[in-house]
C-alpha cells in the first residue's frame, strides 16, 4: 500500500488516481500509523512553502515523514513536496524546510529583476511561473526513471526551483532560462519538481516504476 500524505494542500486525488491507474493501491492519509505501515510514501504538494511546513507541523506529520525516510522505504516528493525536503526556501521570506537534503529553494532570478539586460542569458521573454511541458536531461537514472527516454517531456508548474548543496544528488536537470535540478535521488528518496501525475504516459511510467521499487 502506498501512503499519500494529506496535509491539507495539493492535488491529492490526482496523485492517488495516477497510482490506481497503473495498478498500485494508494490511500490518502494523515495517520502516522498508516504512513508507518505503508510500503511506499508520497509527499505531494501545490502551494506556498511556509504554509506547507506549517500544515505538516500542525497535523503532526514531520516526525512520520522523517521516520519513513529513515526506515529505507521508497519515498517520493512531488513539486512542493520536493522543495520542502531541502533546508530552506526564500519564498515570501526565508523559511526552514525539513532539511532532509541540504540546499535552498530559490526564486527564478528574472521574477525580481525587471530589466531584461539583468536577466540570465536565454531568460528574456520567459514567464513565471514556469508552466507547461519541458524536457528533462537524465544525469543519474533513479529507479523511477527506468525506461524513461532522455529528453522526455514532463509537466511543470512552479515559480521557485531547488539548488541542492550537493550536486551529486541531482537525477535530472531542466532548462528554463537556466539549468535547474528537476529531480533528485538519494538512497530511498526520489523527488521531482515536475508533476508525474499530470504528465500522461511518461508520468504514469514514472509512477508505476516508483510503485514497483523495492
Amino acid at each position: 500500500m502506498i501512503a499519500i500524505i494529506d496535509y491539507g494542500m495539493g492535488n491529492l486525488r490526482s496523485v492517488q488516481k495516477a497510482f490506481e491507474t497503473v495498478g498500485c493501491p494508494a490511500v490518502v492519509t494523515r495517520s502516522p500509523q498508516v504512513i508507518r505501515d505503508a510500503s511506499h510514501v508520497v509527499l505531494p504538494g501545490v502551494g506556498a512553502f511556509a504554509d506547507c511546513m506549517k500544515n505538516l507541523d500542525h497535523y503532526g506529520l514531520i516526525q512520520p515523514i522523517r521516520a519513513a525516510i529513515q526506515s529505507g522505504k521508497p519515498f517520493l516528493g512531488i513539486c512542493l513536496g520536493f522543495q520542502v525536503l531541502f533546508s530552506e526556501s526564500e519564498e515570501f521570506g526565508l523559511h526552514k524546510g525539513l532539511d532532509i537534503l541540504s540546499g535552498r529553494v530559490l526564486r527564478f532570478p528574472w521574477t525580481c529583476k525587471p530589466s531584461v539586460d539583468s536577466r540570465p542569458a536565454g531568460s528574456a521573454g520567459l514567464k513565471v511561473p514556469h508552466m507547461g511541458w519541458n524536457q528533462i536531461t537524465i544525469e543519474r537514472r533513479a529507479p523511477p526513471l527506468a525506461e524513461i527516454e532522455n529528453g522526455a517531456s514532463l509537466y511543470f508548474v512552479h515559480s521557485y526551483y531547488v539548488a541542492p548543496a550537493d550536486p551529486s544528488v541531482i537525477a535530472t536537470t531542466t532548462t528554463y532560462g537556466l539549468s535547474f535540478a528537476s529531480s533528485i535521488w538519494r538512497d530511498n528518496v526520489v523527488a521531482c519538481q515536475f508533476h508525474p501525475e499530470k504528465s500522461q504516459s511518461v508520468g504514469l511510467r514514472i509512477v508505476k516504476n516508483f510503485g514497483a521499487w523495492q
